[in-house]
């Protein structure tokens, strides 16, 4: 542990214990595939500064995505999620500090810890997201798988630093963010995916597709290989949908 992140006095309710009934409840807020969401606390903005505070002249959203207007301290929140996003992704899990993080949001670091705790809870809140599988799912498998694709490349393309590009950047450097990945992959594709099917060989049919798409959406907008990066997106579902479909939907009939 640095002395960057090293634990820090937080004020409270009288007796509260970090972590414990009180303190900020760092798992609060949903979040999707396309970027975590995180409503405000309310709390009062202590530590706005630089880039993008209050009263700074720099712009800054005063109206979440659902049109309502976000209070002070939601917005305060919004930009620390942001920020751990950008810096978890470039720097990893290990190497980002609570000083950076709060330095690129514009707050001080008393407001970071304020919010989230340590850099552990900031994390975990900060790469959380819900795959929609469900909403995704039709009874047509190859509508599905279709509608699975190509809501993880627009999700990807709209957002370089979503939760789950920041998570899958931070686990190549870290084992408690590629154990958190693996959990979240499992619980929100894998599993809903496979329950859905009716074949001995489900579930490992449904993590192939999985690590198809993640595959695919990994080389395209990360690793920004020439052909996929430049491939226009209906090219590519042409091309992938049908091996897609192929897994989820097993062989029928004699000799199958």
């Amino acid at each position: 542990m640095t002395r960057d992140d090293a634990p820090e006095k937080r004020e409270g309710p009288a007796g509260a214990e970090p972590g414990g009934p009180g303190a900020p409840d760092a798992g609060a807020a949903g979040a999707s595939a396309a970027g975590a969401s995180a409503p405000g606390s309310g709390a009062p903005d202590p530590g706005a500064s630089g880039p993008g505070a209050a009263g700074s002249g720099a712009p800054d959203a005063s109206v979440a995505e659902s049109g309502v207007p976000e209070r002070k301290g939601e917005r305060t929140k919004r930009r620390i999620l942001e920020a751990a996003r950008r810096q978890f992704a470039r720097a990893g899990f290990e190497r980002a500090t609570i000083r950076a993080i709060a330095a690129d949001a514009g707050v001080d670091k008393a407001s970071v810890i304020q919010y989230f705790g340590t850099k552990q809870e900031l994390f975990r809140e900060a790469v959380r997201w819900e795959i929609p599988v469900a909403e995704l799912t039709t009874d047509d498998p190859g509508e599905s798988v279709e509608n699975y694709l190509r809501a993880m490349l627009g999700a990807w393309s709209k957002d370089p630093d979503s939760p789950m590009t920041a998570l899958l950047r931070a686990s190549m450097t870290s084992e408690e963010a590629a154990e958190l990945l693996r959990r979240r992959v499992t619980e929100q594709a894998v599993d809903p995916v496979a329950a859905a099917l009716d074949d001995p060989d489900a579930r490992l049919r449904s993590a192939l597709v999985g690590a198809m798409m993640m595959g695919i959406a990994t080389h395209r907008h990360l690793l920004r290989m020439p052909d996929l990066a430049e491939a226009p997106e209906d090219d590519i579902l042409r091309l992938a949908v049908p091996l897609l479909r192929s897994l989820i939907t097993p062989p029928q009939g004699p000799g199958a």
